[in-house]
Order: structure tokens, then sequence, then C-alpha cells
């Protein structure tokens, strides 16, 4: 199994204390990669919260024809995070020209578009610059968003976040979704590494989707930017989540209902049956099939965790107000907030979804017995 670690916090932290974490439940992966997914900075990044931030590795003649093609479009760099490796080069860990990290500042026509047309006009260019590099892989691009970067690498976590340095001011954050990947499915890909991204919205997973196949056709057949690419069955979820949010317009809570919906004879007594049923029906094509535990963030400062029916991966919540963390294991949880009340831990049960919200002030505990919070 993967390890999954996130911590959502009210006040800046760096990203190693989720990489130490990981490193305690360090027999549930295998080297074979490490990814993090970075919101709500502190430090110099602050000062750009509505500039887009490209995070990813290129050749040096990559890099080049990147900086034509961002130059040619009108995204101006505003300011850079050189990512310097440190010491001896971990194993497994291949030799990188450039790691990216770059603030943009949009063309006039893209920051003048309403919102959803603006959102989907970055979407539209990180997916233009992961298109050009898949031929020859010289242009690896994995996020390209306000206030949120992403960092992903082959190798043992612990010694990749030393290597890259990630120890530094300027990546405090307040939202950390971070991965130790235990390869069992694909070949070692920077894409298949987990968390995965699209519109400011991040998943992570610690499981198996066996009804990836199906899922990944249907999304794929939705016309929607960024349903693509699928180099880990895992990567679906964070679409099925773009799905119920932006598409269909529903809160996070309606997630658990898509994914795993309630049975027919549950769903008798509920006060939204009538909704439920037809969502059922409409989105059958999403339903997963696990064992998967999944760990997300939502723009806003939402983070969340969910199991399926089968609940056969583990997972639990816990901290105190202004921190908590999620974690696969309890020992990484006991590492990363030791003071924390114990007794008020989570380990949700299939029909949960477990919420920190914004606030960080407490977990919600949301049940799909209960009802929506829809807008009518």
């Amino acid at each position: 199994m993967c390890r999954l670690f996130a911590l959502t916090a009210s006040e800046p932290v760096s990203p190693m204390h989720a990489i130490r974490a990981l490193d305690v439940m360090r027999e549930g992966h295998d080297g074979s990669g490490v990814g993090l997914f970075l919101s709500d900075f502190g430090g110099p990044l602050a000062a750009f919260k509505d500039k887009p931030i490209l995070s990813g590795i290129c050749t040096r003649e990559g890099l080049r024809r990147l900086d034509a093609a961002m130059e040619d479009w009108g995204f101006t760099p505003l300011w850079e995070l050189p990512i310097t490796p440190q010491g001896p080069r971990p194993r497994w860990t291949p030799e990188r020209d450039v790691y990216v990290l770059r603030v943009y500042d949009m063309p006039a026509h893209i920051a003048a578009l309403p919102q959803q047309e603006r959102e989907l006009a970055l979407v539209r260019t990180r997916l233009e610059l992961r298109h050009m590099g898949l031929e020859n892989e010289d242009i690896i691009v994995f996020s390209f968003w306000p206030d949120a970067a992403m960092i992903k690498e082959i190798g043992d976590p612990l010694q990749v976040g030393e290597y890259l340095g990630v120890e530094r001011d300027e990546l405090l954050c307040r939202t950390i979704l971070a991965q130790g990947r235990q390869n069992t499915n694909y070949a070692i890909n920077l894409y298949a590494c987990h968390p995965f991204f699209i519109q400011g919205i991040s998943t992570m997973t610690n499981g198996e989707n066996t009804a990836f196949v199906p899922i990944r056709d249907f999304l794929m057949n939705q016309g929607v930017p960024g349903y693509e690419g699928y180099n880990s069955d895992s990567e679906v979820f964070t679409h099925i989540l773009h799905y119920t949010l932006k598409v269909l317009g529903l809160p996070l809570e309606a997630y658990k209902h898509i994914i795993t919906p309630l049975k027919d004879h549950e769903l008798e007594n509920h006060p939204q049956k009538a909704f439920l049923a037809r969502l059922k029906q409409l989105c059958r094509r999403m339903i997963i099939d696990g064992p998967n535990c999944v760990i997300g963030a939502i723009p806003g400062g939402t983070m969340f965790m969910v199991q399926d029916s089968k609940k056969l991966r583990p997972g639990v919540v816990g901290g105190r107000p202004g921190l908590f963390a999620f974690s696969s294991e309890i020992c990484g949880l006991d590492f990363a907030i030791p003071d924390r009340d114990r007794s008020k831990d989570v380990q949700p049960m299939h029909l949960d979804t477990v919420i920190v919200g914004p606030s960080r002030q407490e977990v919600t505990v949301c049940r799909q017995t209960q009802p929506l919070p829809l807008h009518s």
C-alpha cells in the first residue's frame, strides 16, 4: 500500500513535516515516487495569490521551448524559486536539468475573462505545455494554477525532500498533501505519482480502483478539458471530484454519493431519496470498486477523507484547533501532532466524509444518511 499524509494548518508549515511523517510509515512505500501538493502559501509566494504558478521538470531544451511558448502566449514571469539539488542524488532519482517553480502574470485578455473562462484558459495552457513535452519527455508539467504548486520525483520521500531542499521559507504553506508511492500497477512515471491535480482540486489515494477502465472511458467522453492522461488508476478520483464540484455544481458532501452511492434499500428512508436515486442513475459510470482511501483538498482551504464501501484501507484524522492531519496510519499522525487529544481522532467508516474546513478549528463528519446541503 502507498502511504498518504496531509496537513491543514492555520499558520504556514514546512512540507518536510509531512515528508517526515511519511518516513515514519516508510514500510508502506518503496522509493518509486514521492509527490507533494502545496497551497495557501506563506512567505514570498503569498504576494502572488492570484497569479498562476507553473510547477514541473524540464530538460534545458524543454525549458527553452517552454519559455518561448509562454512568451508567445503572453505570460510574463514574475518570480521563480530556484530548486538546486543538495548532496548526493538518492537511489533511483534521475539526474534532472531544471526543476521549475515559477510565478507568471497572465496576459491581459485572459486576466479580463470571467472567472470560469479564466480558469479554463489556465487549464488549457497546462495541457498545451504537457502535450508539448510528451514525445521527448523534455517538459513535464504538474500544475499551473494560482496559489498551488506540485513537486514530484522518483526516490525515497525523505531522501528526495532533503535532496531538493524543500525545508525552506519559500515553501511554507497551510495545505499539504504528500504521498509515498508503492508501485503496484504501472511503470514508474512521474505523472502516475499522487497527488493529482485539476483546476485547483487535488486528491491522492491508497488502494486500487478495479473499476478504472469504465470510469476513465466515461470521463474522457465528457468533453471536459483535463480529463486525459490517466497514467494511474487513481487519477480518476480527482476528476470525479472535479465533475462533482465544477460540472454538476454539487457540494463536497455529494462526492461520496457519486463514487459509492447508497444501496436502493438504504435510500428508502433518506429525506432526499428522489434526488439521490436520480444522481445514482446518472452517475453510475463513476461508481468505484476498491479498496480505496481518498484524501483531497479543494479551493478555499477545505481538506477531506473518504473510504469506499469495502473499508479495507486505513485512514485517520486528528489534531487540534489550528492544525489537523490526515494520515493513512496512526503512527504518522502521532509523529506530526503528538500533543492532540487522541480521543477525538476520527477513523471514517464507509458512509463518512471527514472534513476540516478553512477555519481549521474542528473535524466534521458527514454521513451519507444525512441530507446534503443543496442550494435551491
